[in-house]
């Protein structure tokens, strides 16, 4: 099992696509923090993005795209002595129209947002830095453009599921930009994204994930990235943060979490499952990392309070 696939699979990660945005002339849009990751690509025209923290505005030319993995705010603007506008209020008034600011309309944005589960912002999003920028003239983000003019051509054309076939490939787009960023930018992330990166570390990390209830050793691990015990310990600990068992320990444990707040298996069913002997086993884990037992986790999950989605959700601001 390739690490990135399981954690964003574990994840439930989702996309939902919003109504986009044209502009002209001079104008800028502020948006809130936003819920989720956050991103927008530029079908047309240019503008610059300023978020909340850096120091300087980021330029977007026609074909780019951004990632927000932080709740930051921000604001998309054409000219910097422009009084920026709320966005809320502009997509409340559009209605079921498209969102205008300015005069004219030679840019053009559409967006949306990704959605996880609630351990997203511990098994990924901390690990990347609050801005991704997809530069569309890089040859590395020809993937990234096929998957945004496949997007584009869904929502323009509407054929029968497009909806839903457009939020698949802004999921393949997702994947397709921490790709490319951990290619271009492995000192930027951290954890076990950053192991990815290292060919020694990812041949351990794909090893653990394929196996997760595997007896692993250092040893082991080690001959899968051909290299020595100590040369595995060492590194692993330097890019992930953790050392090679800990990190299985951790995997297990979140595994196990998944299953206690979706299914109904017994402690011991998910003990084996997961690479623990005994249900006893599990819990000692599972209480040494999480500070709860997996009876007390299980509780606490079936308590809290259930949320409702709206079948139909309100169009939500491209940002």
């Amino acid at each position: 099992m390739d690490p990135l696939e399981d954690v964003l699979a574990l994840l439930g990660t989702r996309a939902h696509l919003s109504t986009g945005m044209t502009a002209g002339g001079s104008w800028a849009v502020r948006f809130e923090p936003p819920d989720g990751v956050k991103f927008n690509t530029l079908r047309r025209g240019r503008c610059l993005l300023d978020v909340e923290g850096l120091t300087a505005p980021i330029p977007l030319a026609e074909g780019d795209c951004f990632l927000l993995t932080h709740p930051l705010a921000f604001t998309l603007f054409s000219d910097p002595d422009a009084v920026p506008v709320d966005a809320g209020p502009l997509w409340t008034a559009a209605g079921d129209r498209l969102p205008h600011v300015g005069d004219g309309v030679d840019t053009f944005l559409v967006g949306g947002r990704f959605s996880f589960g609630d351990r997203a912002r511990g098994l990924l999003l901390d690990g990347l830095p609050p801005v991704i920028h997809v530069p569309a003239d890089t040859d590395e983000a020809s993937a990234v453009r096929w998957a945004l003019g496949q997007i584009d051509a869904e929502l323009r054309g509407r054929p029968i599921g497009s909806t839903l076939v457009a939020e698949h490939l802004a999921v393949v787009m997702l994947i397709h930009v921490l790709r490319l960023h951990l290619a271009r930018e492995s000192h930027a992330v951290s954890g076990w994204l950053a192991g990815l990166a290292d060919p020694v570390v990812a041949a351990a990390l794909r090893s653990i994930h394929a196996r997760p209830a595997h007896p692993w050793t250092v040893a082991e691990l080690a001959r899968a990235g051909a290299v020595s015990r100590s040369t595995l310990a060492a590194r692993f600990k330097d890019t992930v943060g953790l050392g090679p068992l800990d990190y299985l320990t951790r995997w297990r444990i979140e595994l196990a979490s998944q299953r206690l707040r979706i299914g109904d298996d017994t402690l011991a069913t998910i003990a084996l499952a997961v690479g623990y002997g005994s249900e006893s086993a599990l819990s000692t884990a599972f209480k040494r990392i999480t500070g709860s037992s997996p009876r007390e986790y299980r509780r606490q999950r079936a308590d809290a309070p259930a949320v409702v989605a709206s079948p139909s959700p309100a169009p939500q601001p491209a940002g």
